[in-house]
């Protein structure tokens, strides 16, 4: 079943809706019946379909990161980064590379930005695979749990 409840604007659900079903019509022999009040206006054109959908366009992500949010499950998700990191000394790890960037150019030579620049990069490449690995299963979890 599909669920008809929407985070988007009405319009925009509506053209969501509308693509979906026509995606399920085309990949299969199913035909869904759609009820058209008075004050519906009539189907687009799926050129008009596509362009409405790319001007009020919302990814996947940005839902699930609504969700996530309105739930409270993605302040628990940061926690839970937050202390896999620590117990597995990564944050240590980047507390010595920014001190030895530091020393390396200067400490009068060195902004935040230039440091998030250079570091960023070293700190996201050195999460342990365990903590990445922990986390998709938590955000698969929630999913699922949502029925998003």
């Amino acid at each position: 079943m599909i669920s008809t409840r929407c985070v988007l604007s009405p319009s925009s659900c509506d053209t969501v809706l509308g693509l979906l079903k026509k995606t399920l019509e085309k990949s299969s022999s199913i035909t869904i019946d759609s009820k058209h009040s008075v004050n519906r206006p009539p189907t687009p054109d799926e050129d008009d379909v596509a362009d409405a959908f790319e001007k009020d366009k919302v990814t996947l992500r940005e839902i699930i990161n609504v969700k996530l949010v309105e739930s409270g499950e993605k302040e628990n998700l940061m926690e839970l980064v937050r202390d896999r990191l620590v117990e597995c000394g990564w944050k240590d790890e980047m507390r010595i590379a920014c001190r030895e960037h530091v020393k390396k150019k200067g400490r009068k030579d060195v902004t935040v930005d230039e440091l998030i620049r250079v570091i960023t990069p070293k700190g996201r490449a050195s999460v342990p695979d365990s903590v990445k690995a922990e986390l998709l299963n938590r955000i698969q979890n929630f999913i699922v749990s949502a029925a998003l």
